[in-house]
């Protein structure tokens, strides 16, 4: 029966295209994490860049009972 359904099938070969496959979405989506990844890193090596060997000096907390 199943010699029947398939005696006259010949495979066609598909394209693949993106568009309309829909896998130019996720390139785009991988792509925009790369960029906000690498500009997150840019951020924090600058604000470590500002912020140095910056050392803050306080002065001793008085208290009530010092003479």
């Amino acid at each position: 029966m199943a010699d029947d359904l398939f005696k006259d099938y010949v495979p066609e070969i598909l394209e693949y295209d993106q568009e309309i496959d829909g896998m130019a979405d996720f390139e785009l989506r991988d792509e925009r994490l790369k960029t906000k990844e690498n500009l997150i890193e840019k951020i924090r090596q600058a604000k470590a860049k500002a912020k140095g060997n910056q050392t803050t000096f306080r002065q001793n907390i008085r208290t009530e009972n010092e003479n």
